[in-house]
């Protein structure tokens, strides 16, 4: 309702839903940035090991297990570095696809939100 000497507008049980929605879908869209990338700097070194291994001329090197390091056969560790570029692609297309949902989430509410608030809220990033 908006009166004549003010810009209050009746907040009801639905807005504040939607004020909270939008704010949890903000503070996710903030930590699938960091989760992206993670996982591009994740990809990017194992792209680097990879090249690396190419360029060695040694059959075992030494192969980072939890927090140890093994010697494994350097055929072995091509392989093993291969599936955890597959596994850390699809995780990062996965997290892409989820921060594009998000975005898209937030846009409906901010339509809605802005629609009935006007310039009475900010949902922009400053």
């Amino acid at each position: 309702m908006q009166q004549s000497g003010g810009s209050e507008t009746e907040v009801t049980w639905e807005d504040q839903q939607n004020i909270n929605k939008f704010s949890k879908l903000n503070n996710r869209f903030h930590e699938l940035e960091d989760e992206i990338r993670i996982a591009k700097e994740t990809n990017d070194n194992l792209e680097d090991a990879s090249n690396e291994l190419i360029l060695t001329d040694e059959e075992v090197v030494r192969f980072q297990i939890g927090e140890v390091f093994a010697h494994v056969p350097k055929d072995e560790v091509e392989n093993r570095i291969e599936d955890m570029k597959g596994v850390t692609t699809k995780n990062l297309e996965k997290l892409k696809e989820e921060k594009e949902s998000v975005l898209a989430q937030m846009a409906d509410l901010k339509k809605i939100l802005y629609t009935k608030f006007g310039d009475s809220i900010n949902l922009e990033e400053d």
